[in-house]
């Protein structure tokens, strides 16, 4: 589970806060659709705290919550007709 945050020392304080609270916690600078330079990247902060613990920590420094949640399968296709609907004239 991570928290984004846009500043460094927002995202440094969100994880001295979690390790003092006896949780792991790595903070990272977010790499954006493949760019190379570091410049208004965000910055994460993974952990292993449980979800309410880091939810209140985004709340609190303005940042957002990525959770790792597994990809659903679509559901399956609907039913198609076998022949086409006869409309009934009076």
């Amino acid at each position: 589970m991570r928290g984004i945050f846009f500043d460094e020392d927002e995202a440094r304080t969100a994880a001295l806060a979690l390790v003092k609270g006896g949780f792991a916690a790595e903070v990272t600078r977010e790499r954006l659709s493949g760019e190379d330079d570091d410049e208004d990247h965000p910055w994460a902060v993974t952990t292993d705290a449980p979800e309410i613990v880091l939810e209140l920590l985004v709340e609190t420094y303005d940042g957002w919550l990525d959770l790792d949640e597994p990809e659903q399968a679509p559901p399956p296709p609907l039913p198609l007709p076998d022949r086409p609907k006869r409309i009934k004239r009076p």
